[in-house]
């Protein structure tokens, strides 16, 4: 009697990991159902990353950001230390919310590299989109590196880039930061001169002008090869 009030035990302790294991996530749920709702607007061979809404004409409407990712089978690699990874590029396809219909105003479909790229001695830097204030933000968090802030604005049928920020850290020290106008072509560099990592920061800014074209998201090919470091 014990040996078999043990393992009906085991085998309702397997079954309740094993159900919490495989239980979807709210995320994972949502981009579900999302693929489903949206299946319209991605290409084919293309699958849908992440769905973000928000107003970006002023309009009040909510208007609709879509991150896809390519599903080339050559571009799924075996790793030697982390097994299987998908390498394929990921894009952006922006549409307008018009009276509940949305129309496509752009569509960048491999500027943002791959969730799986390798990150060194870290991991990857992750990539977040947000709309706020009427504004696309394109955000990379390194974790304890810092992070790259790409803001942009509507213009016409486009995003035009009008704002970088960049923090550069080590751990909770913060060694430089970087604020780039790209309207009025100022750029601040924020050097953090006290070397003591439990310290209270002090900053010495250093203003430069800088002549840059017009950057549209459209246009972008790479953002791993868009900093204003220089």
């Amino acid at each position: 009697m014990k040996i078999i009030l043990v393992a009906v035990i085991l085998s309702l302790s397997f079954i309740s990991q094993t159900t919490f294991a495989e239980a979807p996530s709210a995320e994972q749920i949502k981009l579900e159902k999302d693929k489903i709702k949206y299946k319209a607007y991605i290409p084919a061979k293309y699958d849908l990353f992440e769905a973000i809404e928000g107003d970006l004409n002023k309009d009040g409407q909510k208007d609709l950001v879509l991150i896809v990712k390519a599903t080339d089978p050559k571009a799924i690699i075996n790793h030697e230390d982390r097994g299987q990874l998908d390498r394929n590029r990921r894009g952006i396809i922006v549409l307008l919310n018009e009276n509940g219909k949305y129309k496509q105003i752009l569509k960048n479909l491999s500027c943002f590299s791959s969730e799986n790229e390798d990150g060194g001695v870290y991991f990857a830097p992750e990539l977040w989109v947000t709309v706020e204030k009427n504004r696309l933000h394109v955000h990379y968090g390194h974790g304890r590196y810092g992070y790259w802030d790409y803001n942009f604005r509507l213009e016409n049928t486009d995003l035009r880039l009008i704002g970088y920020e960049q923090s550069n850290n080590h751990g909770p020290y913060i060694e430089s930061e970087i604020s780039v106008n790209l309207l009025t072509g100022k750029k601040l560099l924020r050097t953090n001169i006290v070397k003591d990592d439990e310290a209270e920061p002090k900053f010495k800014e250093q203003w430069t002008n800088i002549q840059i074209a017009p950057i549209y998201l459209s246009q972008i090919k790479d953002f791993d090869e868009l900093d204003f470091v220089e």
